[in-house]
């Protein structure tokens, strides 16, 4: 049995889809997963159940039995919704063998055991026939597939395996639609999440600029979506260059192909500008004369914005377009998206598609090494004019004539600002094959490339000989208890036990300043590391306690580094500023911060004569590099004396 697993991409930033075996142990898939938010979404819910009463009601209404399959399960929340509505029998296929086992029990639990079969399969591997795991094939098509691009979890190779072999032709299909929006729009911040800008160094000898190679500035960049929440970027940060266009519909009730694709449509830009960048997203209609209605609109596309749904396992795209142009406004152009059976991409062009030749569907690769190795937040980071002159400020009251200085970076340009601030000598330390391809690249394009020295090798593994002798998404986790009136306690129970896994107790990566939140405490130093001292051999182990200031339900603890570059300069990876009397905080929005989550809610309403605080215990191993922590609740009531 195989079991496929999500793996965030260091490279992109994305989510992939890896097969590992039954051994695997998987406990810390289960704590990160998205199975709780897309249990709290109470839209995505009730659309679901409106959509599949709908489907039951039609067959019905013909006399025939609804027979129900349902890909890619989970819970099992949708058949206990299709046997809830009146179906006759429901396949629920789920290939995750932990969840497909909590399906089960879960079924049973509400009462649903002899109307529900869950199916520990692959869809592609489900059989029909007498003696298969289906007697005959199904009607009634219900699938929740899909992540924010629709189709990167594989959803057309299901439909279109579903419909030649596990249902009939034309059956019923909940969700029975989907269409992919498009905005083309200008925005210098997302384009620096994709190419690297000029970067200026103010020395004595006057400015000097660092560019670009011209490999970089031509690739088209990594072939795969940037997904966000577009409803925290401000307006004020893009230009939009055209309306929302429908760029194409999938029906879900007929047969799907997953073949590669483009679909075209011609619109005349709103402003003139620079295209750059394409922002997307869709919506499902869950019946065919469209009235139940799924949407991942922003606000500013959104049909009633007041009732615009938090979700965090469905977000927005932003895709980059190969090479920015300029567009004229009221001049006709051609937006053109083209998939393959995973991955949307777009392009853009002068004259019909249909009469140029110059299109080409292949997706677009990387060939520059940037994109290999920086993911999107790294390279808003360099293009960060602001932090730069934090790092040159820095480097300027350290640095002498003779100076000899030594980068310990992959793919940074630190050693280009200490050569042009003086530096007698600079070495810069690439461990990775790609790092030191595209470092050689920049530093040839800046004639660079005989003043800073590039050694490749483990910064464990440097000798002196190297250096020439020379030395100086809460929600993600809160129990789910009911769900649309079926009790997943065993969903809950699950997540649970996985978060007593070590792994699970480790804080996780998440981009805070894309989910709105408030501090209930001021911000506390925890652990100190001096770069100027070896590194310590034993455990560094820090405890104390944080008091809660403000009103407020806590989810979690979050964590992040401040680099004091000098005494005056001070580079910040979480928040940017003191967070406002509300609580409201700003947080870096290039990097990720470590969020440790609650296994449970803590309201920290204080007892009467009290306080509440969260106690907490933090341990950094050096030689593995990990850190452990855990945090508590405690009451302090007051000395009354």
């Amino acid at each position: 049995m195989r079991i496929f697993c999500g793996r965030a991409n260091p490279t992109t930033g994305s989510v992939e889809w890896l097969e590992e075996d039954e051994h695997y142990d998987y406990h810390q898939e289960i704590a990160r997963s998205s199975y709780a938010d897309m249990l709290h979404d109470k839209d995505r819910n009730m659309k679901y159940y409106q959509g599949i009463q709908a489907a039951v009601s039609r067959v019905k209404d013909r006399g025939q039995n609804a027979l129900v399959l349902d890909i890619g399960t989970g819970t099992g929340l949708l058949s206990m919704m299709a046997v809830t509505a009146g179906a006759d029998f429901c396949y629920a296929i789920e290939v995750f063998k932990p969840m497909a086992d909590a399906a089960v029990k879960i079924v049973e639990k509400n009462g649903f055991s002899d109307k529900i079969k869950v199916i520990n399969k692959h869809s592609t591997e489900v059989t029909v026939g007498p003696d298969g795991d289906m007697p005959c094939r199904a009607n009634i098509l219900i699938t929740e597939l899909f992540d924010t691009e629709l189709i990167g979890e594989g959803a057309l190779p299901s439909y279109e395996h579903a419909h030649r072999h596990l249902v009939q032709e034309n059956c019923e299909a909940v969700p029975h639609r989907a269409t992919i929006y498009a905005q083309l729009v200008e925005s210098r911040r997302m384009w620096s999440w994709n190419k690297l800008f000029p970067i200026r160094v103010q020395t004595s000898h006057g400015e000097q600029v660092i560019v670009p190679p011209s490999e970089v500035e031509q690739c088209p960049g990594a072939p795969s979506v940037y997904d966000i929440q577009l409803n925290q970027v401000s307006p004020t940060d893009f230009t939009v260059l055209s309306n929302v266009l429908p760029m194409f519909s999938v029906d879900f009730s007929k047969q799907v192909s997953s073949s590669a694709a483009c679909h075209i449509r011609q619109f005349e830009p709103l402003a003139s500008g620079q295209a750059q960048v394409v922002l997307s997203w869709w919506d499902i209609e869950m019946d065919p004369e469209g009235k139940i209605k799924c949407t991942m609109a922003p606000f500013w596309a959104h049909s009633d914005p007041k009732e615009l749904q938090w979700r965090d396992h469905w977000m927005q795209c932003v895709y980059f377009l190969p090479q920015e142009e300029p567009v004229i406004q009221g001049s006709a152009v051609f937006l053109v998206a083209h998939h393959d059976d995973y991955c949307v991409w777009y392009s853009l062009q002068r004259t019909s598609p249909e009469k140029n030749e110059s299109i080409h569907p292949g997706r677009p690769v990387c060939d520059c090494q940037a994109h290999l190795l920086w993911n999107r937040p790294r390279f808003g980071e360099i293009n960060d004019q602001d932090r730069t002159d934090q790092y040159i400020q820095a480097l300027r009251t350290v640095l002498k004539s003779d100076s000899v200085c030594l980068c310990v970076s992959d793919g940074s340009l630190l050693s280009m600002l200490a050569h042009h601030l003086g530096a007698e000598q600079v070495f810069t330390i690439e461990s990775s094959a790609a790092s030191h391809r595209l470092m050689k690249k920049i530093f040839k394009a800046n004639h660079l490339e005989d003043k800073i020295n590039i050694i490749e090798k483990r910064p464990e593994l440097l000798t002196s000989a190297d250096l020439e002798g020379k030395k100086d998404l809460w929600r993600i986790r809160s129990p789910c208890g009911d769900c649309e009136g079926f009790d997943v306690h065993i969903m809950d129970d699950m997540i649970k036990r996985a978060l007593d896994f070590r792994e699970s107790k480790e804080a996780e990566p998440h981009p805070l300043w894309e989910y709105p939140c408030r501090g209930l405490s001021e911000p506390q130093q925890i652990l100190t590391f001096d770069f100027r001292q070896p590194v310590p051999s034993q455990p560094v182990h820090a405890e104390g306690s944080i008091e809660l200031r403000r009103p407020g339900k806590s989810h979690g603890v979050v964590l992040w580094m401040e680099y004091h570059l000098t005494q005056d300069s001070t580079v910040s990876t979480g928040l940017l500023k003191p967070a406002e009397d509300k609580g409201d905080c700003c947080w870096n929005p290039h990097c990720k911060q470590a969020v440790y989550f609650f296994s449970t809610t803590l309201d920290p309403s204080a007892p009467l004569g009290g306080s509440r605080t969260v106690s907490y215990t933090v341990e950094f191993h050096p030689h593995t590099g990990d850190i452990t922590m855990d945090f508590t609740l405690s009451d302090t009531l007051e000395d009354e004396h």
